[in-house]
């Protein structure tokens, strides 16, 4: 089972990014096991849905570097750590320590990242950003279809 997670705050500009991205993959056939959702800002929910799956793909804004960059992280569980836990905020490495605190073994995880333009109070893409919506599709397709690394 694969959950694709989109998280992040529309009304902060490019931090919508993995929202919008959930969406356009929600719009499209995926193969059966698969399941996408946009969990917009709600972290608790996320760490509670990643339980029972194998694979956990988090679609997320990236801090700013060259604008509509599309990156693939591999998140590794020694990198989580403890991480604090604000219910009225998304960060993606405190949920997955909460995911570890719930007792569940967090699943293989990666993170389909867009390094942003800007965040501040706006909705809507920036252009670099919206552009770079495409080929993160794709790269989230890719990793759905591609076999697990042992």
């Amino acid at each position: 089972m694969i959950l694709i997670a989109g998280i992040g705050n529309v009304f902060l500009g490019d931090d919508g990014f993995g929202p919008e991205v959930a969406r356009r993959l929600a719009a499209e056939p995926l193969p059966d096991g698969v399941r996408v959702a946009d969990y917009g800002i709600r972290g608790l929910h996320l760490a509670h849905d990643a339980a029972g799956h194998d694979t956990l793909i988090l679609v997320d804004a990236l801090p700013p570097g060259v604008p509509g960059a599309v990156e693939v992280l591999e998140v590794d569980p020694a990198d989580v750590g403890a991480g604090g836990f604000d219910g009225h905020a998304m960060d993606p490495l405190a949920v997955l320590a909460t995911v570890a605190r719930l007792g569940v073994a967090l699943p293989r995880t990666y993170v389909v990242g867009c390094r942003v333009v800007t965040v501040d109070e706006r909705i809507g893409l920036s252009a670099p950003v919206a552009a770079a919506v495409g080929e993160a599709v794709a790269t989230v397709r890719a990793l759905i279809t591609t076999p697990a690394r042992g």
